[in-house]
């Protein structure tokens, strides 16, 4: 199973070399240059020197090192090249990401995990649960209806997009309901597998478990909320034989299905779904080696025993890195002859492994589950990691030293599997024994003082002196804003000129004085943009930001920065996570000059923008040596800093984004309150000082937070900006349902994550939705987040119909009174 040649001395780690073929820059190649290419891939892989061990990877990053799927999506997306050149892209990547692991000497390789927007929404399109506003009429499912499901139309709107579990990656909510008429309208896993086979590689094809893709689903508009998702497990199953048999015929041995819902809390009948799927399941699978792989959290003991019962599959995968509560379960008991798959190498942190303690725990797991029986695997896909170690040129030595990337993490999975089976490399396993002893001992890590500032706040809930009534009232006698005001949520778009701006300035080819009078002039027309729209609360823009955290953590002691580290966060939306290798702290002020700026450009309030302590924790690749509560209690004191001298220098509206606290929530009910405790906490800690007047903001984008609101007005804030256009509203329920809400509040109105631009009526009649359950005076008006991913031309307009249905509303409502 995705075997290849063996060299007889090809025995250990040092022996690998990657083959050097380049396959990832041949969009504008010739074919016969693209037929070149792919006949040396063949030929390296079927001669690579490597002995194929006991080892799997669950998934790997699609976006390619240098995010050339990225460029190649947005260069279709804007009719600048043809699906053509797109599929080349893509197939490259492909290539390069089967050929690494197959010289690695990964024998189990996935397949179907690549993806051109979403892995759940590519499902959608294998189970043809197109929802009929595309106007989709069957087949294959091509381009123009799968991007229009991502990304919306002209005409309508795309598909809700939330977050994948508790990581930053974001997905398409399938919409289902009684009626949808499922067929099988995608046939890209068996393409895929196909296409690997031609390149030498056998791979295990992934695909999204039935009951996760049900449980992760939503009703359709129309549908009642009360419907049963899971009733319609019987009409997807016929789909899911159909690829299988079809997967069989092309010469699969193992399947893998991620069914990592498995990790939450699931009652007895969700659970009884899985035993009653993979019953029905099994005949269509005889012959197959099915593998069920879980990740991201501890498996619940019920569902331990309902998965290890499951018929007809041969091997279950275990996330062991936040997982670790699993072993004891195994230990207690695994089914005899089945395969464990034990995920070591974290799939979601950028650390090396600790070689070591991971062999120690496969060890101990191969006298529980039989010698043969344990594959070394990783947590999770690679997918929520940077791709390539080898492309940070410029990371200090002994930073990148402690650091493994997806190619790197690959590597590591066969030295472990290498080492099991009896060969291990000392020489590797020792150079990785003293990088771990460097990082522990290493100066930069520890700053005692900050450690004493961090410990000293666990006396103190850090709340404002004032309820945030009596704040509100304050802060409008000064600011003196309309009711229904309307403001945006931070960036303004970023052009091509802006961000060559930026590059040259980091690379020393303009002088200071140049880029700071680009910036002003940047700054100066977003502000006169601004007050043409009539907007009330006005935003700089962040000309001189490149990502919202990473700024941030250019400017904090404690964290390191990638030239390439880009993880996918949606679609062709990538971020660049900063790495907090040591503990934090503020040696001087990040963005008081720009604010001060922008705030002199005008006579309307401007806002302060930073990013929240919690969300810069949980959009980092964070030190895994101490309590992540613990090195966010340091980043809200460094934001503490910051809010306090805004405030000195005269800015009276400061945002504090808090866009990820969500995000970081145990997947666990259980471990949930501690989480929110200290999430909270930091927060209040950074404005816990300022005065009444002094109004603070936070914006929370694309996730559910009914389940957490209580948390959320804990937060103390005194106005909250909230994604809420895309999920059909789902914010409003909570406040339908009686949940008293005092402060500012401001749920998007429109969704910037699509080109469409919407109609005033349309955004009059949302703020109208919104006034039937919460108060005029404490209701604002807003996009659901930033506009930097969106162009001028579309800003714009939909920024003053926005502005035309807040004044609409507000003659009707004075009218009323």
């Amino acid at each position: 199973m995705g075997q290849v040649s063996v060299h007889p001395r090809a025995s250990s780690i040092s022996s690998l070399r990657l083959v050097s073929v380049d396959f990832l820059h041949t969009r504008h190649s010739p074919a016969r240059a693209r037929h070149r290419r792919l006949s040396a891939l063949r030929f390296a892989l079927r001669s690579a020197p490597v002995r194929a061990m006991a080892s799997h990877i669950v998934g790997y990053p699609r976006m390619g090192p240098k995010r050339e799927l990225k460029f190649a999506l947005e260069s279709f997306w804007d009719g600048k090249s043809n699906a053509d050149e797109l599929q080349k892209v893509a197939a490259d990547l492909r290539a390069s990401i089967w050929k690494r692991m197959a010289t690695a000497g990964i024998k189990y390789i996935p397949s179907n995990t690549f993806s051109y927007y979403d892995q759940v929404l590519d499902t959608t399109a294998m189970l043809g649960a197109v929802p009929p506003r595309y106007g989709w009429n069957g087949g294959e499912i091509g381009f123009d209806t799968y991007f229009s499901m991502a990304r919306g139309n002209s005409s309508v709107p795309a598909m809700e997009m939330t977050k994948w579990f508790d990581t930053n990656y974001h997905y398409i909510v399938p919409e289902l309901g009684p009626d949808v008429k499922f067929s099988y309208a995608s046939h890209k896993a068996v393409d895929e597998f196909k296409e690997a086979r031609a390149l030498g590689v056998d791979t295990v094809p992934v695909l999204v478990g039935p009951v996760s893709y049900l449980l992760l689903s939503k009703p359709a508009k129309g549908v009642e909320k009360s419907f049963s998702l899971l009733s319609l497990v019987g009409k997807i199953l016929p789909i899911y034989k159909e690829v299988v048999a079809e997967l069989k015929a092309a010469g699969a041995t193992w399947i893998q299905f991620d069914e990592p819902t498995l990790v939450t809390d699931l009652d007895s009948h969700q659970l009884q779904a899985f035993t009653h799927a993979y019953s029905e399941l099994e005949s269509a699978l005889s012959g197959l080696s099915i593998l069920i792989e879980t990740y991201f959290a501890d498996v619940p003991a019920e569902a331990y025993k309902t998965l290890t019962s499951l018929k007809g599959v041969a091997g279950f995968g275990f996330d062991l890195v936040r997982g670790t509560k699993t072993l004891d379960l195994v230990k207690g008991g695994f089914p005899s002859g089945k395969y464990l798959f034990a995920g070591v190498v974290d799939g979601r942190n950028i650390w090396a492994n600790d070689l070591d303690s991971s062999l120690k725990t496969l060890q101990a797991l191969e006298g529980v589950v039989g010698k043969d029986k344990v594959i070394v695997s990783t947590s999770c896909s690679l997918l929520h990691t940077a791709v390539d170690l080898v492309n940070e040129t410029k990371l200090d030595k002994e930073i990148k030293s402690w650091l493994a990337f997806a190619a790197q993490k690959v590597v590591e999975v066969n030295a472990l599997a290498q080492a099991l089976f009896g060969l291990k490399d000392e020489t590797v396993f020792s150079s990785n024994a003293a990088t771990q002893a460097s990082r522990k001992s290493s100066p930069r890590v520890t700053n005692e003082a900050v450690q004493m500032a961090a410990a000293a706040l666990k006396g103190s809930d850090h709340r404002r002196a004032t309820n945030v009534s009596a704040r509100l009232d304050a802060q409008q006698k000064k600011l003196n804003l309309p009711i229904l005001p309307t403001t945006t949520i931070g960036s303004f778009p970023q052009t091509m000129e802006l961000r060559k701006v930026r590059r040259e300035y980091k690379a020393k080819k303009i002088s200071e004085d140049d880029y700071v009078k680009a910036i002003k002039e940047e700054i100066s027309k977003v502000v006169k943009l601004q007050e043409e729209l009539d907007i009330d609360v006005l935003v700089h823009g962040e000309p001189e930001r490149n990502d919202m955290v990473e700024y941030f953590g250019e400017q904090l002691s404690g964290f390191a920065f990638t030239v390439n580290g880009w993880v996918q966060s949606y679609g062709s939306r990538c971020v660049k996570p900063p790495i907090i290798y040591g503990d934090v702290s503020r040696p001087k002020a990040m963005t008081v000059f720009w604010s001060s700026t922008a705030q002199s450009m005008t006579k309307c309030p401007m806002k302060g923008m930073l990013t929240g302590p919690v969300t810069i924790l949980n959009w980092s690749f964070v030190r895994n040596d101490q309590p992540r509560s613990e090195t966010c209690y340091q980043i809200a004191l460094a934001i503490k800093d910051e809010v306090e001298d805004l405030e000195k220098a005269g800015v009276t509206v400061i945002q504090i984004d808090e866009a990820a606290l969500r995000e970081g929530l145990p997947l666990r009910k259980a471990e949930q309150a501690s989480y929110l405790d200290w999430a909270v906490h930091s927060f209040r800690i950074t404005n816990c000082g300022v005065k009444d007047t002094t109004q603070i903001h936070t914006h929370m984008c694309y996730s559910n937070f009914n389940d957490i609101i209580h948390s959320i007005i804990n937060m103390d804030a005194d106005v909250i900006t909230i994604e809420n256009s895309r999920s059909d509203e789902k914010l409003l329920s909570v406040f339908r349902e009686g949940v008293k809400y005092g402060a500012g509040i401001g749920p998007g109105v429109y969704d910037i994550h699509s080109p469409r631009i919407p109609s005033s009526e349309e955004i009059a009649d949302r703020i109208n939705k919104m006034l039937a359950v919460l108060e005029s005076n404490i209701l604002w008006v807003n996009p659901d987040c930033g506009l930097k991913t969106r162009k001028y031309s579309e800003v714009k307009p939909a920024l003053s119909n926005m502005v035309a249905a807040a004044k609409l509303l507000r003659t009707q409502l004075a009218s009323a009174k």
